[in-house]
């Protein structure tokens, strides 16, 4: 049986479920007691509400897309097939933000603990099936990031109801709040190194090196000496500018040392431009395909095109002394999304990445975030476009605080002509003495401490550090699945802390 890819919505065929067996009774740990609770209400959560079959239905729909693009017909069974990757695909990724793991220890946690097989809906019928890392990271890039906010607004939205499907909602006694948000800034590090300008001629010059050597080992050779031999002198030369600065004549002996580097750099990309071209014309001399001639030819291509940047950048800063401007600088060969941001804080004067806008509310729960590709304009100017994308999608919002660097003039008159709560820290110390004397100013400025620590919580537990993530895509869509994963983790521990602290007032 087939089904047609134009279909104008993807429709969920009923599919065979795996099989999750009852679990064994663990005594004796409290810890794997709670994780256990806590992945059972992650699991209830997601059925009830809605989630899950949200994501499995954009999942199709991408399923649908990519093969309308190809011009195939796909079989029913195929779309089954996707079906039950999805499932698989959405569990996964939220087991993995809970642990901390990477895709590796994520596909050998999944083949010893029978606990996170049952969450993930893997077989242990005859024999125990698991996805491999290089599955996990596919499963990754599953949807994109915009559709991953579609799956944590449904998450949100079903939080906030009194009922889910008809039953309960997932026994909480409080009600979950969408209309009070605080909104602070923060800066995903890009996983480089200090962008020293002559390092990333060292960098280019060891991928060059390492793809020609490459080329070479499969048959593919051009007149040359061995590659290692350009790469022991590239890090001869790396050692001697690093020992320059204890010199007294540092300055002259370092542009003595980058023209060496110029020149060498010169040499390597020669060699590697015409291994590139050897590879093209001739690359089905090789063991190779023709999808894996392409990848590193993409990877010779990618350094040729930014190596003269480099060189100039460094030309200009350590023999000229010149500045650049941060706009042109480049900070590294392979992560060319990462921006200067200047944060101003002890201990991180000057951050290398992306600024992340976050909006939570009471109970912890993010409700909104921008991941920035290109310089974040100012702090007061991300405001209005956070509060009017949670307002299309969670209602009216009734208040909102912020620390001082978002006040403007602009959004006080903003906020003033809609009828919401002006909570920003105004920047003027007489201001904030005077509004520090109004009560509902003081509880949200108070409450706005916890913010930072959900920001802490958001980056070194769930993101991880450093963020293994590659590229700007990349790090948006693990940007997303934290997110998903964090807000599910708040919600399967608000019925414990609720149920502990009506024990304590007892």
């Amino acid at each position: 049986m087939q089904t047609k890819v134009n279909a104008p919505t993807a429709q969920i065929l009923p599919f065979q479920q795996a099989l999750r067996p009852a679990l064994p009774t663990v005594l004796g740990n409290v810890d794997y007691q709670q994780f256990s609770d806590q992945l059972h209400w992650i699991d209830r959560i997601l059925r009830e509400s809605g989630a899950e079959d949200l994501f499995v239905r954009l999942s199709l729909e991408r399923f649908f897309e990519q093969a309308q693009s190809r011009n195939k017909v796909v079989e029913q069974k195929a779309v089954c097939k996707h079906q039950r990757h999805s499932f698989r695909a959405l569990r996964s990724l939220v087991l993995l933000q809970l642990l901390g793991e990477s895709f590796r220890g994520m596909s050998r946690r999944l083949a010893e603990c029978a606990l996170f097989r049952w969450f993930c809906g893997m077989e242990e019928l005859a024999v125990v099936r698991v996805p491999g890392k290089s599955t996990l990271q596919e499963y990754s890039r599953w949807l994109e990031p915009e559709k991953l906010r579609l799956i944590v607004n449904r998450v949100l939205m079903a939080a906030s109801q009194k009922e889910v499907l008809g039953k309960p909602r997932w026994d909480l006694a409080n009600e979950i709040e969408l209309d009070t948000i605080w909104v602070d800034t923060t800066c995903v590090k890009a996983n480089i190194h200090f962008p020293v300008d002559w390092i990333l001629l060292r960098d280019g010059t060891r991928t060059l090196m390492k793809a020609t050597k490459l080329i070479r080992a499969h048959g593919l050779k051009h007149r040359m000496e061995p590659p290692e031999e350009f790469m022991k002198q590239m890090n001869r030369l790396s050692i001697q500018m690093s020992q320059c600065r204890r010199r007294p004549d540092s300055k002259k002996q370092r542009k003595k040392t980058l023209r060496l580097m110029k020149k060498l750099v010169k040499v390597m990309a020669a060699h590697a431009r015409r291994h590139r071209e050897l590879l093209d014309q001739q690359w089905e001399q090789t063991d190779w395909t023709r999808a894996q001639t392409e990848v590193v030819l993409k990877r010779i291509d990618h350094v040729l095109e930014l190596l003269p940047r480099a060189q100039k950048q460094a030309h200009e800063r350590i023999i000229g002394e010149r500045a650049v401007p941060n706009e042109q600088k480049i900070l590294s060969l392979y992560e060319t999304e990462a921006r200067v941001i200047i944060r101003g804080k002890a201990g991180a004067e000057i951050e290398f990445g992306n600024t992340l806008v976050l909006a939570e509310q009471a109970d912890g729960l993010i409700l909104d975030w921008e991941f920035h590709e290109k310089q974040a304009p100012a702090e007061p100017q991300q405001i209005l476009p956070s509060i009017q994308r949670i307002q299309e999608t969670h209602g009216r919002i009734q208040a909102i605080c912020t620390d001082r660097g978002c006040e403007s003039k602009a959004n006080n008159q903003w906020l003033e002509q809609n009828n919401i709560y002006n909570g920003l820290c105004p920047k003027n110390p007489q201001a904030l003495q005077k509004r520090m004397k109004e009560k509902r100013f003081l509880q949200l400025q108070q409450r706005r401490s916890q913010t930072e620590g959900r920001i802490g919580i958001l980056k070194n537990k769930f993101l991880g550090k450093p963020l293994r993530a590659k590229r700007y895509q990349g790090r948006a869509a693990s940007i997303g699945w934290s997110i998903l994963a964090h807000n599910l983790w708040v919600l399967a521990r608000l019925p414990r802390l609720e149920k502990a602290a009506a024990q304590k007032a007892a």
